[in-house]
C-alpha cells in the first residue's frame, strides 16, 4: 500500500517544499501518495474574478510552468488584458495579472459561478497536468483575510502584502466568515489516512494560520495517527521569503525558528507539532525547543535547486519516521 503524505502549507515556500517531496518520492523509488493541504485565505476578488494566490503558485510550479524568476505567475507572459482592465479601472494598478494567468482565473470564476466546490475547481485545475500531488483546499468556503491596521481600519490582505509590502503596521489578522467554515471533505480525508503530515516552510501567521484556524482542523492533526513535522521558515533570524517577520510582529511572535516552533506547540501539550526542523545556522535553539517537547534537527533548509529541496524532504521524513 502507498504510504500517504501530507503536505501543509502555501505560496511559494510551499510549492518549493512540495516539489522537493516529489523528486525525493521519485529518486528514492517510494510507493507515496502525496497530498497537499492548500490555504485558501489570501484568496479574493478582483474585476469580477476569484484569484487563489496560493494555490496557483502550488499548482504552477508542480505543472512546471511557473515564473520562477518572479516567483509568482506563469512563464512566458504577456500583460495585454491587464492593461485594458487597468484603462477601464476595474483592476487595482497594484495587482498585475498576466493572461495566462487571467485565463485560470476565468476557469476558476465561471465552475465556482457554475455551482462547483472550490474542492472540485482545484481536481478540474489539477487534471490539466501530471502535478504528481493532489491539491485540496483547507475549506470550501471563503475566508479572506483582512488585515486591521492602528487607525482601527482594515484593508484586504493583498492590498497590504502585494500594494503596502507589509510596510504599514498591522494590529491583527481577521479572516471573515472562519468561525462558521469548515474544512474540506479531502483535506479531512487526507489527514485521516496520513502515514506522515508534512509542515511545509510558509508563512506561519497568513499561510499555515489560517488553516489551524478553520473549526476541527486543529482536532484532525491532534488526532491523526500520523507523525507531524514541521519546517522552518525562518532561518539564522530572518525570514527566507516574503515579509513574514512583519506578519509574526503583528502577533506577538519573535522571528526566530525556537518562537514559531513556540507558536505552533507540541501535539503532546496541545499543539500540533511531534517533529521540528530548524536551520544548521539555529542550531543552538535545537535543545531548548526539543525541552518544550517537539523534536528537532538541525539540517540545511535553503532550497535553491531540485537537490536541496529533495534533501529537506528525505530530512523532514527521516524525522517523521524515526517519530513513528
Amino acid at each position: 500500500m502507498a504510504q500517504r503524505i501530507v503536505v501543509i502549507g502555501g505560496g511559494v515556500g510551499c510549492a518549493r517544499f512540495v516539489k522537493g517531496v516529489r523528486e525525493h518520492v521519485r529518486r528514492a523509488g517510494l510507493d507515496a501518495r502525496i497530498d497537499v493541504v492548500v490555504n485558501t485565505a489570501d484568496d479574493w476578488w478582483v474585476s469580477g474574478l476569484r484569484i487563489a494566490p496560493d494555490h496557483d503558485s502550488i499548482l504552477y510550479a508542480l505543472a512546471g510552468v511557473n515564473d520562477a524568476e518572479r516567483g509568482w505567475g506563469r512563464a512566458d507572459e504577456s500583460e495585454r488584458v491587464a492593461a485594458e482592465l487597468a484603462v477601464w479601472g476595474t483592476a487595482p494598478d497594484w495587482f498585475t495579472l498576466g493572461d495566462l494567468d487571467l485565463g485560470t482565473h476565468i476557469a476558476r470564476t465561471a465552475w465556482l459561478r457554475g455551482g462547483a466546490t472550490v474542492s472540485e475547481v482545484y481536481r478540474r485545475l489539477g487534471a490539466r497536468w501530471q502535478l504528481g500531488a493532489t491539491l485540496h483546499p483547507a475549506t470550501d468556503d471563503e475566508i479572506d483575510t483582512h488585515v486591521l491596521l492602528e487607525d482601527g481600519s482594515a484593508i484586504h490582505f493583498q492590498e497590504w502584502w502585494v500594494r503596502h509590502r507589509a510596510q504599514v503596521p498591522a494590529m491583527g489578522f481577521l479572516q471573515h466568515g472562519i468561525a462558521l467554515a469548515q474544512p474540506s471533505t479531502g483535506a479531512l480525508g487526507a489527514l485521516e489516512l496520513a502515514d506522515i503530515v508534512l509542515f511545509a516552510p510558509s508563512n506561519p501567521v497568513v499561510s499555515i494560520g489560517p488553516i489551524l484556524a478553520v473549526p476541527g482542523m486543529r482536532e484532525a492533526l491532534r488526532g491523526a495517527r500520523a507523525p507531524i513535522v514541521g519546517v522552518s521558515g525562518i532561518i539564522g533570524g530572518s525570514a527566507v521569503r516574503g515579509m513574514a517577520d512583519a506578519c509574526l510582529a503583528a502577533i506577538g511572535v519573535e522571528t526566530s525558528a525556537a518562537a514559531v516552533a513556540r507558536h505552533y506547540g507540541a501535539r503532546g501539550a496541545g499543539g500540533v507539532l511531534d517533529g521540528w526542523l530548524v536551520a544548521e545556522e539555529d542550531e543552538a535553539s535545537v535543545s531548548s525547543i526539543r525541552d518544550i517537547g517537539i523534536e528537532t534537527r538541525a539540517v540545511p533548509l535553503w532550497m535553491r535547486d531540485d537537490d536541496t529541496s529533495a534533501q529537506l524532504a528525505a530530512d523532514a521524513l527521516a524525522l517523521a519516521a524515526d517519530l513513528a
